[in-house]
């Protein structure tokens, strides 16, 4: 994925996105939530065919494994270093993080849950942003104010930087800034 220059870039390419298909964001979010459930598949096949004793199971892993790949390459078409590997244990550590939020809240720990949820979607904007091309190196994100409107726009710190008011009481961690730019720009119901 090419990096993206500057804010003007970056809104053009968000804003064609949205006139190609308004549903293009959240079609990319389902599949993220499809590709969680099919690394859980494979590891559910790979603890089936443990505990059974029956090679069936771990027969298909390879075709759960193959479709997960052609998943994730609509969505990570290009990448450099490890991104695909990072980006798939991602995924799959916020899904198992949210599994266990959701044990937890059933047995009532509603605190561990909230905190678990919050990890959760913590690694899932890690995605975004590694994906999204909004993580620079060891670098912060930051955010930046677009000229149109007072949306914010989360971008690598090798780009121009202002205080942003329209973001109340955001933290200035990047964890916090990536999950505001996952709930501004990766709306699951828009129709």
């Amino acid at each position: 994925m090419e990096k993206i220059k500057n804010v003007r870039e970056f809104v053009e390419k968000l804003d064609a996105a949205k006139k190609v298909n308004p549903k293009d964001l959240s079609s990319d979010q389902d599949l993220t939530i499809g590709i969680m459930n099919l690394i859980s598949i494979e590891e559910h096949l790979m603890f089936s065919g443990a505990k059974t004793g029956k090679h069936e199971f771990y027969d298909l892993i390879d075709d759960v494994r193959e479709q997960r790949k052609q998943m994730m390459q609509k969505i990570i078409p290009s990448y450099e270093g490890e991104v695909w590997c990072i980006s798939k244990h991602l995924l799959a550590a916020s899904m198992r993080l949210f599994e266990v939020g959701t044990k937890a809240l059933a047995a009532g720990d509603k605190d561990g849950a909230y905190d678990l949820f919050d990890r959760s979607y913590g690694l899932y904007c890690i995605f975004w942003g590694l994906n999204m091309g909004m993580l620079n190196g060891g670098t912060d994100v930051k955010w930046v104010k677009t000229k149109s409107k007072t949306k914010t726009v989360a971008l690598s710190a090798s780009h121009p930087v202002q205080t942003d008011s329209a973001v109340p009481n955001a933290s200035t961690g990047r964890m916090s800034k990536l999950k505001n730019w996952v709930k501004n720009a990766v709306n699951c119901c828009i129709e």
